[in-house]
């Protein structure tokens, strides 16, 4: 995999691009702001497209390769993916079309999910298309060991997420919704394969109870992505600028972005791509 030679003191830190259908990658991005504090990022949230979790894969491959496009002209020297089905869908497509740019997706934690498990039954909630993705099909293959894993497709979960109020009663409900088949397989451990999930992990949580442990990606993915771009992740505030953008709503994005994220950030459209 292609990497970024370590740039001197006096040099500028290489822009690191950041996208998800929607406002889900806004989990990954406030861990990247915090490991890699002397980068510059730059966010886009497809949120007139979202989600791609319902979308066809060939619908999620071409706005992939759109705002990966978007992200190198705009002078991103690292990509990160952070947007499960994109992940399972587009990945490879994209290092194809930028063999020069290292790109960092992300996928559910199924192996450090099969390490945690103390009793090798574990919940996998994703969206309908990263479930049924050969990609997720051979993680499954690859790390599944003799665990019981039971799928939990989550329609229309991330676009509730989307809507900003992440105590909607209907939101709750869904949750429940989803959650009921994994307690009644009696699971110890879910992974959240979708980085809109971390928003609402405080009511999975306690759909699922505080005797089972949720797994995420966000902090794997900002090791990968410290680890291309040559440095140490570090855990200290910064000051290097972050842009988001959005196909979407510029004053929802904004809106969330004040009580999501405790960082500034500089907000606008990216109708464009």
């Amino acid at each position: 995999m292609t990497s970024i030679a370590a740039s001197s003191s006096a040099d500028p830190k290489p822009l690191v691009g950041v996208f998800d259908s929607g406002l889900g990658g806004l989990s990954v991005l406030s861990v990247l702001h915090r490991t890699l504090p002397e980068h510059p990022l730059h966010y886009v949230a497809d949120s007139a497209h979202a989600p791609y979790g319902e979308r066809t894969d060939e619908y999620v491959a071409a706005r992939t390769l759109a705002i990966g496009g978007h992200l190198v002209a705009s002078g991103a020297r690292l990509i990160v993916v952070a947007c499960n089905t994109a992940t399972a869908v587009a990945v490879a497509a994209l290092r194809e079309r930028w063999p020069e740019i290292p790109v960092v997706g992300v996928e559910p934690a199924i192996k450090p999910a099969v390490k945690t498990s103390a009793s090798g039954r574990i919940g996998v909630m994703a969206t309908p298309t990263t479930l049924r993705s050969a990609k997720f099909q051979r993680l499954l293959d690859a790390h599944g060991g003799d665990a019981t894993i039971v799928l939990q497709p989550c329609p229309g979960l991330a676009g509730q997420i989307e809507r900003g109020d992440l105590d909607a009663p209907d939101m709750v409900a869904m949750i429940e919704t989803f959650c009921a088949p994994l307690r009644d397989a009696r699971v110890d451990t879910v992974v959240l394969g979708c980085t809109h999930y971390p928003f609402v992990r405080h009511h999975i949580q306690a759909a699922m109870g505080e005797g089972v442990m949720l797994i995420d990606t966000a902090w794997p993915v900002s090791r990968q992505a410290a680890r291309l771009l040559g440095v140490t992740p570090e855990d200290a505030p910064s000051t290097a600028p972050v842009m988001l953008q959005t196909t979407g709503d510029v004053a929802h994005l904004r809106s969330v972005v004040s009580r999501w994220l405790d960082f500034p950030c500089n907000v606008s459209a990216a109708s464009q791509i």
